[in-house]
């Protein structure tokens, strides 16, 4: 029913914003800014407790096997790519500039499938993404809170983000489920993570961190973590009830309201050049979907 399927997406969508909200809380006020272990810590608890929920069947999951496993590694490796990239553009970027970086990731994912599938490209698809290429490549010009770390780091999340797309819709191995990929992530994440945590300096540096022993430092983390694996879940919900491209439209409704509240909650600095780069990145993204949606529906055969 629809109004299942609307709540559905509000509850998706509440917990998306709440969990960016607290993502960037503890990367930015509290500057805990050590994502092999914020992320690998993420990971960690949502992987324990994906394990409890399929053990408990609470959730549906397979046994996966070892060739399944191997075979989705390349996902894992551009999922912790994406996550610790995106980890480090989010404690330096505010939201509305992160996700108009972010949105760019769909020239990369375009890109891929046209050099490897050949696929004809719309030109409003064109369009769309050429209007969030050229909002991500002008936004840094007009940014006043410029951090060129910070940009290079969102580049790498965006072509990561980009990338698992193309792997995660056209090339899933093995039939696993998006739970059974999941885990497979949370599992590789933990893994890699912690052995890159001394490496970086991540581990020495927490535990000079001033607020280590912060009971809003703790909170942070263990809601961080917590709203982590809500997303997974109100995500597999969300998904197993509509196509991609409805999909699509909570994740958009989703970041806009985000970029809309995050002013409110926290300090920024915003001039008109650098807000209408973050209005052209998403009315690119409308067209995208609106277009996807399109061409579904010339591809869906007559009644």
């Amino acid at each position: 029913m629809s109004w299942r399927r609307h709540s559905a997406g509000l509850v998706f969508s509440c917990v998306f914003v709440v969990s960016y909200f607290t993502n960037k809380f503890v990367l930015s006020v509290l500057n805990f800014t050590y994502p092999t272990l914020f992320q690998g810590w993420q990971t960690f608890i949502g992987a324990v407790l994906l394990l409890l929920s399929g053990k408990f069947g609470w959730v549906e999951m397979s046994r996966i096997t070892r060739s399944a496993a191997l075979s989705w590694l390349p996902g894992s490796l551009l999922f912790v790519g994406n996550i610790y990239a995106g980890s480090r553009a989010l404690s330096r970027l505010d939201i509305p500039r992160f996700f108009t970086l972010q949105n760019s990731s769909h020239v990369v994912s375009l890109l891929i499938m046209k050099v490897v599938r050949r696929e004809r490209v719309q030109r409003l698809k064109l369009f769309s993404v050429c209007l969030m290429l050229l909002s991500a490549i002008n936004l840094p010009h007009y940014d006043p809170q410029f951090d060129s770390r910070g940009y290079l780091w969102a580049v790498a999340h965006l072509f990561c983000v980009g990338a698992y797309r193309v792997f995660q819709v056209h090339y899933r191995p093995g039939n696993l489920s998006d739970l059974e990929q999941q885990v497979i992530n949370y599992l590789f994440s933990v893994l890699l993570l912690g052995v890159a945590a001394h490496p970086t300096g991540d581990l020495m540096g927490a535990l000079e961190f001033p607020s280590l022993q912060s009971h809003t430092f703790h909170c942070g983390c263990c809601a961080s973590a917590l709203l982590g694996f809500l997303l997974l879940l109100a995500t597999v919900k969300l998904k197993s009830g509509l196509s991609l491209e409805h999909f699509g439209v909570w994740i958009f409704l989703s970041k806009v309201s985000a970029v809309c509240l995050s002013p409110f909650i926290f300090d920024m600095v915003v001039n008109t050049p650098s807000l209408i780069c973050v209005l052209v990145s998403h009315v690119g993204e409308a067209l995208l979907l609106y277009s996807d949606s399109d061409l579904q529906l010339a591809r869906s055969p007559p009644s």
